[in-house]
């Protein structure tokens, strides 16, 4: 009982201190580099499905609110403690979240999200997250946009130079004083696609622009 009660106590410290510190190094971030938008359509009027992968997780929120505007997002997170982790940071951001995964809790995060999209709310995903491997698809950004009819747009964050980590994907952070390149696809649907169709395509326009800085 004393161990179990002392890991919970760690775990609730690490929730309170953690995501306040990174919401501060990203901005600090985000404040010192260079920045560089690339897009030929901005699709922000209308609900749709943003999608990153997760090892550029760290600047997803400073994409997103770039790109967009504004904070009207709920971002699925998995039922891991990292994802409560990244849900707390996700709310300093001002977005909601979004509790499971395609492993654990997914028909209950596709619901939630489907009635987000109905309220005009985007949704965030990271596609090869909480597990990997890494830069592959799962079902959930593709289900999403057939069943809604709803575009999808991918982002991606391109620094000139960066420090990744040896974790499965790669998690890459930025160096201060880099340049930032933000890349953002033209919305499109998948709809008509079979499922396996829409998530290549997913698959295609993530990769689009990575030359493997993160």
């Amino acid at each position: 009982m004393a161990k179990l009660f002392s890991k919970t106590l760690k775990r609730k410290l690490l929730v309170w201190l953690i995501p306040p510190f990174i919401y501060l190094v990203i901005k600090l971030l985000f404040f010192t580099c260079k920045k560089r938008f690339h897009f030929s359509v901005n699709g922000s009027a209308m609900p749709s499905i943003y999608a990153i992968w997760h090892g550029e997780l760290l600047m997803a929120a400073m994409a997103y609110t770039s790109y967009s505007k504004r904070v009207s997002i709920d971002t699925i997170v998995s039922n891991h403690f990292d994802g409560e982790l990244v849900a707390k940071l996700m709310r300093l951001f001002g977005g909601g979240t979004i509790r499971g995964s395609s492993s654990k809790g997914g028909i209950s995060a596709l619901r939630h999200a489907l009635k987000a999209l109905e309220k005009g709310r985007d949704i965030g995903i990271t596609p090869d997250g909480p597990r990997g491997p890494r830069h592959s698809v799962a079902d959930g950004a593709a289900a999403l946009a057939r069943i809604k009819r709803v575009p999808i747009i991918t982002m991606h964050c391109e620094p000139s130079s960066s420090w990744k980590m040896k974790s499965w994907d790669h998690f890459c952070i930025p160096k201060p004083f880099c340049t930032l390149d933000f890349y953002y696809s033209v919305p499109f649907y998948v709809h008509e696609l079979s499922l396996d169709e829409a998530k290549a395509l997913i698959q295609k326009e993530l990769l689009k622009h990575n030359r493997e800085s993160c």
